[in-house]
Formats: C-alpha cells, structure tokens, sequence
C-alpha cells in the first residue's frame, strides 16, 4: 500500500511541476487538445459512447459469470 500511495504522490508531483513549466510559457490544456483535434465536449461524448457500448456488454456478460461465480463458491471446500 506505501508503494501505491508514493507512485501517486510522485505523479502528482511530476505533474503539478510540468503544469507549472507549461503554464509559465502560457501553454493551456485546452489548446494542447485543440491542436490534437480533441475538444472537451468531444472527448465527453467519446466517454458516453464508451459507456453507451460497455455496459450493455457488462451486463450480458454477468448474467452467465455471476451464476457460475456463485455455483463455484458453493461447492468450494470448506477452509480449516
């Protein structure tokens, strides 16, 4: 769990110094996606089509798991 937590906290702080360097050159993050041909309400509907297609996939695939998920853990021996 400390490796996690210090993985986090050097990202945040790798990106908090490169934000602060780009800004400094007045660079924005709208512009970094405008020049990537992404806008922030394209990338929101990208994110809605991304759901719009996994959660119906999600649900047809656990209705066969969450049975076999529950038959197994039924006839799993008993621990001790």
């Amino acid at each position: 769990m400390f490796q996690f937590l210090a993985i986090i906290v050097k990202i945040s702080l790798a990106s908090v110094l490169l934000g602060a360097a780009l800004s400094a050159f007045d660079i924005t993050a709208a512009d970094l996606l405008a020049q990537a041909g992404l806008t922030p309400e394209r990338i929101a509907q990208m994110v809605r089509d991304a759901f719009a297609w996994a959660l119906p996939n999600m649900v047809l695939g656990s209705i066969i798991i969450v049975p076999l998920w529950c038959v197994s853990l039924l006839l799993r021996p008993p621990r001790g």
